[in-house]
């Protein structure tokens, strides 16, 4: 048996992948320094666009900074050619004035010449008729004599005495006359000297010392033009002619009245209550009916609704007049307390002065569902037709503030409804839902006013009412201004004025204004024409009293009502509107008047509109 030898020959070929591993091992070096190279070229490039980025940032910047500084410099010019206007425009007046003043010199001057003119011939006339009166004594004392005349000798001298005494008369009468004319002259120049005393010399006066073309006025023509331009109020009384003034008209003072039964009332015997004086015995709580002690007087409560002993008045309900309330409400301006529960129990509350019903009132319902209390009701505008005079009014109120709207469009009284409509039509976006109670249209569209207003009442509801379509057309940027109907005529001239405002800014082109501004501004024109309003009461209520002082033949609430004097309710009224006003939280209407009534308070109207044209 043999055996194969089995030997094996180690191999001597190559691994066929070596080549390939290898190459790999020496590519991959390779990319990765061309992939890092990438990175770092990828790197600087992100780099250099950033810092591109940055300079293209800079100088957009310095571009807008560039802008901003143009258009500084382009409003400072704008500023300093709008002063130099103003200034020319002051300097023209100024003029104006001057030429009108020595006009008016002139003219004054002229009638003192005139009056003195016939003063002098006044004086030549007498001293013609005594020449011709000594020259008929003279005849009469030797009057020629014939013979044929002395049968009748004795009745010449009868006769000539008669026709001497006759002519003697007539010539005391006209010296008479004439004394007088001199004694009220010397009254007139003696009251004006002393006026003169009390008065400063007028600026034009001084002014005219310094001009030396013109001649020096002796003191008769200085008091003469004195007193003519303080007849045309170009000058006004000192303090002290006022206090002098005010003596005479209290010589026969009218009598005070009662503020309870309102008859006459004795001042030694008598309650003072916040200007008002009543008889002691009329002072009552409203609450428990007593009487009001006059050391109780100091700490007692007065409010629209009466007035109350101080421990009566904490837990008094003003509305269903609850004596011992354990919580309440309190208006914040009429200081009414009430139960808490009457806020949701459907107790009619003004639409106007936003008082509740009070148990025994009546509120009046208007046409639209409105409730509106009985003072409100006193003074409030019904229809169209009524509220004209206090359109023409507001008229002049924008005119005496050098704002003066020439275009015409109506003034309509409307409902609710008719409001609300028009308010959509306008397309108005009201976002922050105000109560709308006025508005100033600009488009055409038909509107639906109160043309007569109602007559009767019939179960607390008015009656009566008469409504009229129309159409307003588009003459200019305005065609009408539409306000609730039955408003007293203070919340409606208040409404007015601010819609008016409005007006008066589309008028003169201005409709893409920031709203808070617009708002704000015309919100102070409405709180502007209350305060002159505040006044106007003032002036009304004084005047009446001279009236009724003076007059007997009408009754003190007769005069007063025909020289327009104000209710009680009606002077608060005026308080509560502005109140309004100022506390108004609302972020457009009451945060834009803050904005414009701080602004208000170192430049007038035309400087803040300007600012505010500006800003926008």
């Amino acid at each position: 048996m043999w055996f194969l030898p089995c030997c094996v020959k180690p191999s001597t070929s190559e691994d066929r992948f070596d080549p390939q591993t290898s190459h790999v091992i020496q590519v991959s070096p390779h990319e990765a320094d061309i992939q890092r190279a990438k990175l770092i070229s990828l790197a600087n490039y992100e780099a250099e666009q950033f810092d591109l980025a940055i300079q293209e940032i800079s100088r957009q910047e310095e571009e807008e900074e560039r802008r901003r500084t143009r258009e500084l410099e382009n409003d400072a010019q704008i500023a300093n050619a709008l002063q130099d206007e103003e200034r020319e425009r002051l300097i023209i007046k100024k003029t104006a004035l001057e030429y009108e003043e020595d006009e008016q010199l002139a003219k004054i001057l002229e009638e003192s010449l005139k009056e003195n003119s016939r003063s002098k011939q006044f004086e030549d006339e007498q001293v013609n008729k005594d020449r011709e009166l000594a020259e008929r004594l003279n005849m009469s004392e030797s009057p020629p004599q014939s013979d044929e005349y002395n049968s009748i000798s004795r009745r010449a001298p009868s006769n000539v005495v008669e026709q001497l005494s006759k002519v003697l008369e007539e010539s005391s009468k006209d010296k008479g006359k004439g004394k007088q004319f001199e004694d009220e002259q010397v009254k007139k120049d003696r009251e004006l000297a002393e006026r003169l005393n009390m008065l400063e010399s007028p600026p034009r006066l001084v002014e005219n010392n310094n001009i030396s073309t013109r001649a020096s006025f002796d003191e008769d023509e200085q008091r003469i033009i004195l007193e003519s331009l303080k007849g045309k109020g170009q000058i006004t009384q000192s303090k002290e002619e006022v206090e002098e003034d005010g003596k005479l008209l209290e010589v026969n003072p009218p009598p005070s009245m009662c503020g309870g039964c309102s008859s006459a009332v004795d001042h030694g015997r008598s309650v003072n209550v916040s200007g008002v004086l009543w008889h002691p015995n009329c002072l009552i709580c409203d609450a428990c009916n007593k009487l009001i002690a006059i050391h109780e007087v100091e700490s007692h409560v007065s409010n629209s609704r009466g007035k109350y002993h101080k421990s009566c008045y904490e837990r008094y309900c003003c509305v269903c007049k609850e004596k011992k309330m354990r919580k309440f409400n309190e208006h914040q301006f009429w200081k009414e307390r009430y139960c808490p529960a009457h806020e949701a129990d459907g107790t009619p509350k003004c639409f106007s002065c936003e008082r509740l019903e009070s148990r025994g009132t009546n509120h009046v319902m208007l046409g639209d569902g409105r409730w509106l209390c009985l003072e409100c009701m006193n003074s409030a505008l019904m229809d169209s037709d009524e509220c004209q005079p206090l359109h023409f009014d507001m008229r002049e109120f924008f005119e005496g503030l050098h704002m003066k709207i020439d275009k015409e469009f109506p003034f309509l009284l409307v409902e609710k409804q008719a409001l609300n409509k028009a308010e959509k039509k306008e397309k108005i976006d009201n976002e922050y839902e105000i109560v709308t109670r006025g508005i100033c249209l600009s488009e055409e569209q038909i509107v639906t006013s109160v043309s007569k207003m109602p007559k009767e009442v019939l179960n607390n509801r008015l009656i009566g009412m008469a409504r009229e379509s129309q159409r307003v057309v588009r003459k200019c940027e305005v065609t009408a201004i539409l306000i609730l109907y039955g408003l007293p005529r203070l919340l409606t001239g208040y409404i007015l004025a601010h819609e008016m405002m409005h007006a008066y800014l589309r008028l003169s082109g201005h409709r893409k204004l920031n709203k808070v501004l617009e708002e704000g501004i015309c919100q102070v024109l409405g709180h502007m024409w209350l305060e002159s309003q505040t006044y106007a009461s003032v002036d009304a209520s004084a005047e009446a009293a001279s009236s009724s002082a003076s007059s007997s033949s009408l009754t003190p609430q007769a005069n007063a009502s025909k020289k327009g004097e104000w209710s009680d309710f009606e002077k608060k009224l005026v308080g509560f509107c502005k109140n309004q006003i100022e506390t108004d939280e609302s972020p457009v209407y009451g945060v834009g008047f803050k904005k414009v009534n701080e602004m208000m308070k170192n430049s007038n109207i035309q400087d803040t509109l300007k600012e505010i044209l500006r800003r926008s």
